[in-house]
This record gives C-alpha cells, structure tokens and sequence, in this order.
C-alpha cells in the first residue's frame, strides 16, 4: 500500500472518530437537558384535558391515533417559532390517522397571544391553552419540550429544545 494511500486512510479514519466523539457529545447534551422531564416506557403520559383555542375541548383519552406528539410552547419562545414550520411540515407528511399532533400553548398571558401566534406560523393543529397545572404534570421546565406517545398514551419519546423535521418524523416513526 503507498504512503498516499495510507495517508488518505488515517486521514478519514480521524474524520469517523471526530464525527463519533461529536454525536457522542451532542448525544450527552441532550441527555442532560431532558434529565428533568418524565420518563420514557410504560409510565403512562399524564391527563391532559382542558379548552382548545378554537372554544372546544380536548381530552387526550379521547384520542385513538396509534401515536401523539405532544408539543409545549410558549407564544414568546424564539426556539419555538423556528420548530413550528417542523410541526407543519411533519402534519403535511404523516396523516392525522398514523399521528395525532396537539400543540399546548404554556407560559401565555392572553388568548390574543396565542392566536396571533397561531395565524403568524399557520398552525393548523389542535392548540391546548395549558396552565401551570399541565405544566407541573407533565415537568415542563423549558420550551419547547415534545412527548410522542403511544396508541397506549404511555410516553415512547420525549426531548426538549429545537428539532428538525427529520428528527420529529424519527420521533414518531414506527406506529403506522
């Protein structure tokens, strides 16, 4: 083997491991961010009912999808603005059958807020206005914070902070 080739050799074998020991630390920071939030496996997701912004209600036992994403937000949260065009897009790619998607609006002070909130990132799924009682029950310390459930209501995933379109399909995957 020539040294150029061996050299082209260690030079991409050093590139794996930087890409390794970068997704390993990305994957430890993830981790600890979501150290507070409820687990994930047969515990069964928290009750979650309550007024929708449209005047209806919501109760999560009455849904029948084979899975929830369930995403937490605040009107005021940047992070949350830059993942609602994911949320639109992931209801644009999975049917309402295979995923039910329910947005809970937190840390608001006016149904006005949420609306415009709302209108501005053409949200077209359900919108719980949740209170500081869904907050605590379902540990919501940071926005936006995501649970996707199964068809069970027991918690399979659960993360906080941005994520990609690609990593909310990932997320919910499996319960078609």
């Amino acid at each position: 083997m020539s040294d150029k080739v061996k050299t082209r050799i260690r030079t991409y074998a050093a590139y794996v491991i930087e890409a390794l020991a970068f997704a390993a630390i990305l994957a430890g920071v993830y981790a600890y961010q979501a150290r507070g939030l409820l687990p994930s496996g047969e515990q069964p997701a928290p009750a979650l009912h309550g007024s929708t912004l449209d005047g209806g209600m919501y109760d999560l036992n009455d849904n029948a999808a084979p899975a929830t994403l369930v995403y937490f937000f605040a009107p005021w949260c940047r992070v949350c603005a830059a993942s609602s065009h994911n949320i639109r897009q992931l209801r644009r790619i999975r049917s309402d059958q295979s995923l039910h998607v329910l947005m809970v609006a937190l840390d608001w002070q006016t149904r006005a807020e949420v609306q415009e909130y709302v209108d501005r990132h053409e949200i077209t799924v359900p919108v719980l206005l949740g209170d500081r009682r869904i907050a605590n029950d379902w540990n919501i310390y940071a926005y936006p914070t995501y649970y996707t459930l199964n068809g069970n209501q027991q918690i399979v995933h659960r993360d906080l902070g941005y994520s990609t379109l690609a990593g909310l399909w990932w997320r919910s995957r499996g319960f078609e």
